[in-house]
C-alpha cells in the first residue's frame, strides 16, 4: 500500500494498493493552492482508505514536468512523509501517470501528453501503448514548447489539467511488482532554469 502525491499541475493525493487499486483520492486542478490543501488531502485520503501511516510500504511522488513553485510542494511533502514513517520514497514521471490513465480508460495507439508549463509554454511527452508490465512506452519527451506551437504528435493529443495521484501510485506498484524501480531519478523535472540564481558574492574586505 502506498501514499501517492502529485503537484505538477493541480494537487492530488491518493492511497493505492497493488491488488485493491485506488482506495482513496483527493484532487483539485487549481494550480495555485498546493501548499494550502496538501495536508488536508493527505489526512482525508488516509482516513477514507482506513490506512494508518504504519500500513504504508512507501510514498510515491510525481516528479513532473511542472513549474518549480508547485512541483516542489508535493515532492517535499512526499519526502517528509516517507522519512517520518521510515519508508522508501518512490519517484514517478507525472506524464507517465497521465498516459497510463489514458490507456486504462480505453485509449489506444500513440498519444501526445500535454500539460501547462505556465508562461505560455506547454510540457509535452509522447507514448505508444503499455508494455508487457503495464507501464507506458515512452517515445519522446518531456520537452518544452510555446503553447501555440506544440508540434503535431504521432497520434492523439491529450491535454491534462490534473495528474491523478492514484495513477502515480499504481505505476509505482506495477513497477515494483515487475522489478522496474526506479521509474525516474529523484530529481524534479522542471524543464526550465529557475528564475533566481545564486549570487556570485562580494569580496570580503579585511
Amino acid at each position: 500500500m502506498l501514499l501517492a502525491i502529485d503537484t505538477s499541475t493541480g494537487t492530488s493525493v491518493a492511497v493505492v494498493d497493488h491488488d485493491g487499486g485506488v482506495l482513496a483520492e483527493r484532487s483539485t486542478d487549481d494550480p495555485m493552492r498546493h501548499a494550502e490543501v496538501i495536508g488536508t488531502f493527505i489526512r482525508d485520503a488516509l482516513a477514507e482508505s482506513g490506512a494508518a501511516p504504519a500500513d504504508l510500504s512507501g510514498v510515491a511522488a510525481g516528479m513532473g514536468p511542472g513549474p518549480y513553485t508547485g512541483l516542489r510542494v508535493g515532492i517535499a511533502a512526499a519526502h517528509a512523509f516517507a522519512i517520518g514513517i521510515g519508508r522508501p520514497f518512490v519517484p514517478v514521471p507525472s506524464h507517465d501517470a497521465i498516459a497510463w490513465s489514458w490507456y486504462r480508460a480505453g485509449g489506444s495507439g500513440p498519444v501526445q501528453v500535454v500539460t501547462d508549463a505556465r508562461r505560455r509554454e506547454s510540457a509535452v511527452s509522447e507514448f505508444d501503448g503499455l508494455d508487457g508490465d503495464g507501464l507506458p512506452s515512452r517515445l519522446a519527451g518531456p520537452a518544452l514548447f510555446p503553447r501555440d506551437a506544440v508540434p503535431d504528435g504521432r497520434g492523439t493529443r491529450h491535454e491534462a489539467s490534473i495528474v491523478h495521484a492514484g495513477a502515480v501510485g499504481m505505476l509505482a506498484e506495477l513497477a515494483f511488482a515487475a522489478s522496474r524501480l526506479p521509474l525516474a531519478a529523484d530529481e524534479p523535472l522542471y524543464l526550465r532554469a529557475p528564475d533566481v540564481t545564486p549570487s556570485a558574492g562580494k569580496p570580503v574586505l579585511r
